[in-house]
C-alpha cells in the first residue's frame, strides 16, 4: 500500500483518486484560514507556480480540529485562498486528519511520518502542550500546516512540521524534481 491507492474528495464533492497523481511529487497539507501559519499559503503557491512542471503536485486539505481556525464551509475555503492568496494548487474538502474521523489518507500518512515536534518547536509546543497534551508523543498531526511529502511512487517520504515554512523544504523538492 502507498498513498496511490487512496481517493479523496474535493472541494465540489467529486472523488479524487490520487493513483492521478503517479509519478508527480505530492505535498500533502492540512491547511486553515484563520492560523497563525496561514500565510504559509503564500509560499506553497509559489513553490506551485515555480516546480509544479517539473512535477510537484500540492494538495490543501481544509481542517478545523486546531482552534477551530478552518471555520468555514467548503465554497468559502475556496473563496478565500482564491481571492487572498490567489491559490491555483487544489484545495479538496475539508477533512479531520485525526481521532476516529480522520481522512483515511491523513490515518496512513500519520503511521508512516509519525513526526518529531518537541519543545524546540517553542510556542507552538507551549501551546500544544499546555492545550491538547494529548496529542503530545503520538503520532497525531499536531497543528495546521503539518506538510507530507511523497515521492513519485507513492511513497511517503518525510513530514514537515508547521514551524517548516514551504521555503525551507525547497532543497528538498529541488532533489526529488531532479
Amino acid at each position: 500500500m502507498n498513498a496511490h491507492d487512496f481517493t479523496v474528495t474535493a472541494a465540489d464533492g467529486s472523488d479524487r483518486p490520487l493513483r492521478d497523481y503517479e509519478g508527480r511529487v505530492l505535498l500533502v497539507v492540512n491547511v486553515a484560514s484563520k492560523c497563525g501559519f496561514t500565510p504559509q499559503y503564500e509560499g506553497l503557491e509559489k513553490l506551485y507556480r515555480e516546480l509544479n512542471e517539473q512535477g510537484l503536485e500540492i494538495l490543501g486539505f481544509p481542517c478545523n480540529q486546531f482552534g477551530e481556525q478552518e471555520p468555514g464551509t467548503d465554497t468559502e475555503i475556496q473563496q478565500f485562498c482564491s481571492a487572498t492568496y490567489d491559490v491555483t494548487f487544489p484545495v479538496l474538502k475539508k477533512v479531520d486528519v485525526n481521532g476516529p474521523d480522520a481522512e483515511p489518507l491523513f490515518a496512513y500518512l500519520r503511521a508512516q511520518a509519525p513526526g518529531d515536534l518537541g519543545p524546540d518547536a517553542g510556542m507552538l509546543w507551549d501551546h500544544i502542550s499546555t492545550n491538547y497534551p494529548e496529542l503530545v508523543g503520538t503520532d497525531a498531526v499536531k497543528w495546521n500546516f503539518t506538510k507530507f511529502l511523497i515521492g513519485r511512487d507513492g511513497e511517503v517520504i518525510r513530514r514537515y512540521e508547521p514551524i517548516v515554512t514551504p521555503e525551507q523544504i525547497r532543497a528538498d523538492l529541488d532533489d526529488l524534481l531532479a
